[in-house]
């Protein structure tokens, strides 16, 4: 059995690793979509809208409802993605402990 000191150096180069992770996912930014591309959203890692874009022909009279509800349906479309990459880059980063990591303090999140 490991000492108490190696299990706790191993924990400290665990965190640092969780942490870069989340830096790099907090620059990352994913596309949804929605209306088969006619409106796309880019959403950062910390959850922020960073990015809409319209097609043109969604600009026409009467079409206001359907337009909200793309932007809508866009933004859950971009934060499945990023959760679905924040899990991943999570995982990789916790290793073989990420089965185990579930439950403990300090690393929530992971299945």
């Amino acid at each position: 059995m490991k000492d108490i000191g190696s299990l706790m150096k191993q924990a400290q180069g665990l965190q640092a690793k969780m942490a870069e992770a989340q830096a790099n996912l907090a620059q990352t930014v994913v596309e949804g979509q929605a209306g088969g591309g006619l409106v796309r959203v880019g959403l950062s890692g910390g959850g922020v809208l960073v990015a809409v874009t319209i097609s043109p022909e969604l600009m026409e009279p009467g079409e206001q409802e359907t337009l909200q509800d793309l932007i809508l349906a866009a933004h859950a479309d971009a934060k499945s993605r990023m959760d679905a990459e924040s899990e991943r880059v999570m995982k990789a980063a916790m290793g073989p402990l990420a089965g185990m990591a579930g439950g403990m303090p300090g690393f929530p999140g992971l299945k």
